[in-house]
């Protein structure tokens, strides 16, 4: 066997033979399905929530449950609080499992439980059954990105990679336009029991799909610039040596700092938006309707339309370094105008399109921002390592979220100028600190082996 030296080419990320097109798409498209089902599964409880005051059986507090009081000092909230910390310690764990099982398995395993932990939501006839319930749904939902982004990486080419990750990522937004319709038509019929049994049903039916489709005859081989990466962590197979050289590399502190600073910020748009216009501008969530539709649509379009900035940089000769950071730099400048929100309502009074659409920019450059910095552990780390990086910072974005969501708590009615100054600094502190350890992503320009 004769072998020879090529270089790689000017962009600096070799050219992974990639799946054939409708095949790597129709498993973007799985991976869509499957986050917004992840999303509906985790919001129906929220759509579900008024229907349970008439459950006097439940020991549902309908007192404790007033708009004025705290949202942790309530029944809902607690349920949420179990979800949440669930959620965020699963993270620790799906990652590495999804990585020792395969993509395959394990993203299967992370459905059926969470498929089932949904529908297992019907049964439930009191507060504490909800709170179990909902700790198994954060456990199997905890699987989802670790899988979604290892899948991502087994099939697509690097400077596809963060437009896969917009496309099945803006699954998070087409929950939150179909879910409510959903729920509302399935719960008149049937009650709020429906609403758990269908939506874990979708989860069902996905997994017949996933296991019938021969994932591991069809995707890519390993690569060249998996190859390059795999010295990163050679020789760590074991579970203490493993960890220990993961630890020990900067790639992984920029991600969970990344996801730690910027996690909270969306979770911050998404829950407190209609209190901020119910607060700001006297609107009622049915008069607020189409000012939040209007941000998940916006932030649709910045999911995918970010995420494809940096593969439309390097196929233009840009290295992965470069397409990569400058599409994160300039996610992070559209945020910066959020700041202004707090004083739209004194400059229009009666008018909340400006503030909405100051917001929408920000949660669209968010979700620009997350689907290249999801691409980053496919960067900077072999395969076999993907899914344990996303899970970790996942966790970081979880316990960041619940910081950032504290601080939204104690200042948001008095001091609203600090918290959007805050959503507005979060993406530029986290990629200058992205930057300083990890100055260059992707493989290296050398002469490999062919």
């Amino acid at each position: 066997m004769s072998s020879k030296t090529v270089s790689l080419p000017p962009s600096g990320y070799t050219q992974d033979a990639p799946a054939a097109p409708s095949t790597r798409w129709f498993v973007c498209a799985l991976l869509f399905a499957a986050t917004t089902i992840n999303y509906m599964d985790r919001n129906v409880f929220g759509y579900i929530e008024p229907m349970l005051h008439d459950a006097a059986f439940m020991g549902w507090n309908h007192a404790a449950d007033k708009f004025h009081q705290p949202v942790f000092d309530n029944n809902f909230g607690n349920v949420l609080i179990y979800f949440q910390i669930a959620y965020g310690l699963g993270f620790l764990f799906a990652g590495r499992i999804i990585d020792k099982l395969g993509t395959k398995v394990g993203y299967a395993i992370a459905i059926l439980i969470w498929g089932i932990s949904s529908m297992g939501h019907s049964l439930v006839t009191s507060v504490l059954g909800f709170c179990i319930a909902r700790i198994f749904l954060g456990i199997g939902e905890s699987g989802n990105f670790p899988a979604a982004i290892k899948a991502v990486a087994e099939w697509f080419p690097t400077a596809e990679r963060a437009k896969a990750v917009g496309i099945f990522n803006s699954g998070s937004n087409a929950s939150a336009l179909v879910a409510p319709a959903l729920v509302a038509f399935v719960t008149a019929k049937y009650g709020w029991q429906a609403a758990f049994i269908t939506t874990g049903s979708l989860g069902m039916l996905w997994l017949v799909v996933w296991l019938l489709f021969p994932y591991n005859r069809l995707r890519r081989g390993s690569t060249e610039t998996q190859a390059n990466l795999a010295p990163v962590l050679s020789g760590a197979n074991s579970g203490l040596k493993f960890y220990l050289r993961l630890f020990s590399t900067p790639g992984l502190y920029a991600f969970c700092v990344g996801k730690g600073l910027t996690d909270g910020v969306w979770w911050f748009y998404l829950f407190y938006l209609p209190q901020f216009l119910n607060r700001n501008y006297g609107l009622s969530l049915k008069d607020a309707y189409w000012y939040i539709v209007t941000v998940y649509l916006v932030s649709s379009v910045g999911s995918i339309a970010g995420g494809s900035l940096s593969g439309w940089r390097m196929n233009r000769g840009a290295s992965v370094n470069g397409g990569r950071k400058f599409a994160m730099a300039l996610m992070a400048v559209c945020v910066i105008p959020v700041v202004f929100v707090p004083h739209m309502s004194a400059l229009f009074p009666s008018n909340a399109w400006p503030a909405t659409l100051l917001i929408a920019l920000a949660a669209a450059a968010h979700q620009g921002w997350s689907a290249n910095l999801f691409s980053t552990p496919a960067d900077m780390f072999p395969s076999s390592a993907v899914s344990t990086v996303v899970g970790l910072g996942g966790a970081a974005g979880a316990i960041g979220g619940a910081i950032f969501t504290y601080i939204v708590k104690k200042n948001l009615s008095l001091h609203q100028l600090l918290v959007f100054s805050m959503a507005a600094g979060a993406y530029v502190v986290a990629l200058a600190i992205f930057q300083l350890l990890v100055p260059k992503l992707g493989a290296r320009k050398e002469m490999v082996e062919a």
